[in-house]
């Protein structure tokens, strides 16, 4: 295991200094446009205790592992996601998000508020069908969403989504990511890469499990779709050994002035994604 270990993180640590310098042609080719979904993390979000109002005010202030896989690879990217989005909100105006377009108990989410990376009307799998259909040069598309249904889950249930609420929430999440990676499939034959989730804390084995369900979920639904899995989880738990499994204390989680750390990830933290996704490309690992 240690020996597996030490592997999974020379690759991890080769693939990232590797992209600086590998050639165009390798893994995804040069040019192109690259077209990312998701929620919070896909957008590169930092929360409000650290972070000016101002900055919300141009999105280009908000960079994560999408920008920078366009970057190492020359792509054009369109990054569609918006924080706070569920994969029910993704799908349906006026569905319930995490904050995106409107949160629990509150009409105002941030879409109301402030500038995404680019600007649509409708729903965000509208915007990425437009998208695919109008740029025939599409080379790669990446989808991180899930976690927010989650969120949602506890702020409205009775058990705060333990027992089988959580089951409930997983079986539908699934049934949502099945049809925005069908819609992306109807227009779209090339690389779709899911960012699996990373545990906030590896020390935790109830919140290990609890991430570990919904990186499986999605895992399963993305491989019916000959998708491939950047697996965030593992890069994170592998970045995090120095520190005993804290992500925190490894400085891939947003350090909060109050103490602890806020969920989102740093840029260091959205360096060990950007390196995730690479080897996903690279790996050829779709199902």
């Amino acid at each position: 295991m240690r020996f597996r270990t030490f592997l999974a993180s020379t690759a991890i640590a080769v693939t990232l200094t590797g992209l600086a310098t590998a050639p165009a042609d390798a893994g995804v080719r040069h040019g192109g446009g690259y077209l990312a979904l998701g929620d919070s993390v896909a957008f590169g979000y930092r929360p409000g205790a650290v972070t000016p109002v101002s900055d919300y005010l141009n999105a280009a202030n908000f960079r994560g592992y999408a920008e920078n896989y366009a970057a190492l690879r020359g792509l054009r990217v369109a990054n569609a996601s918006c924080p706070g989005e569920t994969t029910g909100s993704m799908l349906k105006a006026g569905a319930q998000s995490n904050g995106c377009e409107n949160s629990v108990g509150s009409p105002v989410g941030y879409r109301t508020t402030f500038p995404l990376h680019v600007t649509y009307a409708g729903t965000q799998i509208d915007y990425a069908t437009r998208y695919l259909r109008t740029h025939q040069d599409t080379k790669l598309v990446t989808l991180n969403i899930g976690a927010n249904d989650m969120f949602v889950c506890q702020a409205t249930t009775p058990d705060q989504c333990t027992g089988p609420d959580f089951q409930a929430a997983l079986n539908r999440m699934s049934r949502n990511v099945a049809t925005i990676l069908g819609a992306v499939r109807a227009h779209y034959r090339g690389d779709v890469v899911l960012m699996s989730y990373y545990s906030l804390d590896y020390r935790d084995p109830a919140q290990v499990k609890q991430v570990q369900a919904i990186d499986a979920a999605l895992t399963q639904v993305t491989r019916r779709y000959h998708g491939k899995i950047a697996d965030g989880f593992t890069a994170f738990r592998l970045a995090s050994l120095r520190t005993g499994g804290d992500p925190c204390a490894a400085g891939l989680l947003i350090k909060l002035p109050t103490g602890g750390c806020d969920v989102h990830p740093t840029a260091a933290g959205h360096r060990v994604l950007t390196a995730a996704l690479a080897w996903a490309v690279v790996s050829g690992n779709e199902g």
